[in-house]
């Protein structure tokens, strides 16, 4: 019988509602394995790594996720690993997860849309799916993925799509990879990789990267300030296919000069970053220095470049680096 670790981490999955109607993440991971009954085959263990809403789970805290999956994998036993949490911010930690995957065996996200108490929880469904797919041979080989109303998808390029649907993810620019078929995997297509980083390499502490949105007002402001703040690289969420303004092309040269690395992505739910336009579009942002973010929208794109902050004080190594893995 195939063995699956399932690593809680708080979220909706786990959350009850007090009397002010809020909810917080109160059930651990043996809560969550007993509403599941009879739904699995195989041998589940289950370990707490932390129990956050996953709008709380910061670079540290993913890095200790990551450290807690590559401990459950260090044991020849395992089949593969599920990893409970919070759907505001899962497409951030799949892709942590899976930028330091180097194993063949699955790791699979899951959580829920509606929390532990409700009459009508998704959590359950979800979490027997992704046992399913933990445990599957068909999962070898994928990556990281995130199981979810029945369909599996890559950590790269998934998002959250809407805030209330219990069918909230999917990946608009290249779709589901598979879907959960009763107590099977059914594969569609295959994720496109790239090589993993060394997480032993990885060193969070003191990086500190932002987000910054483009807008036909914006100006400078927030630029400097987040640099000032100490930030050592920063996105921005651009317009269309990666386009700004004169004032923020000049500031993301500056900012370049000093040492800033900064990323152009965009708010269009899909399609490439392109450096199409002047007059304080793509084409002069990338030559202002700005580097494309490709297919990564910011929620990601902010990840990767945190992870090679991490990795290389030199920013002309983080840029060296961005190239090779966007």
């Amino acid at each position: 019988m195939p063995l699956v670790t399932v690593l809680a981490t708080g979220g909706t999955i786990a959350t009850r509602t007090d009397d002010r109607g809020a909810s917080t993440a109160q059930d651990s991971g043996a809560d969550l394995l007993t509403r599941l009954g009879h739904r699995t085959a195989a041998q589940v263990r289950v370990r707490d790594v932390v129990r956050v809403g996953s709008y709380r789970m910061t670079l540290a805290l993913g890095t200790e996720v990551a450290r807690a999956v590559a401990g459950e994998l260090a044991d020849p036993e395992v089949t593969g690993v599920v990893v409970t949490h919070g759907t505001d911010t899962t497409e951030e930690t799949a892709f942590l997860l899976d930028l330091f995957h180097a194993d063949p065996r699955p790791v699979v996200l899951t959580g829920a849309q509606r929390p532990a108490d409700a009459p009508d929880g998704d959590g359950p469904r979800n979490l027997a799916d992704a046992i399913v797919v933990a445990a599957s041979p068909a999962a070898r080989d994928l990556g990281v993925l995130v199981s979810f109303g029945g369909r599996v998808f890559p950590a790269r390029g998934t998002r959250k799509g809407h805030t209330l649907a219990a069918d909230t993810f999917g990946a608009p620019d290249a779709g589901p990879l598979g879907r959960v078929d009763g107590d099977a995997l059914r594969v569609e297509r295959l994720p496109v990789r790239r090589p993993p980083f060394d997480l032993a390499r990885f060193d969070p502490a003191g990086v500190r990267v932002d987000v910054v949105a483009c807008h036909p007002d914006a100006d400078a402001t927030g630029l400097h300030a987040f640099a000032a703040a100490g930030a050592r690289g920063i996105v921005l969420e651009a317009t269309g296919a990666g386009n700004a303004n004169p004032a923020i092309c000049r500031a993301v040269g500056e900012l370049t000069a000093a040492g800033v690395v900064v990323v152009t992505s965009t708010r269009v739910p899909a399609g490439p970053v392109a450096a199409l336009y002047g007059d304080g579009g793509g084409t002069d942002l990338l030559a202002a220095g700005a580097l494309p973010a490709g297919l990564l929208r910011p929620s990601q794109a902010r990840v990767l470049l945190a992870v090679l902050l991490g990795l290389y004080a030199d920013p002309d190594a983080v840029r060296a680096g961005w190239t090779a893995a966007a």
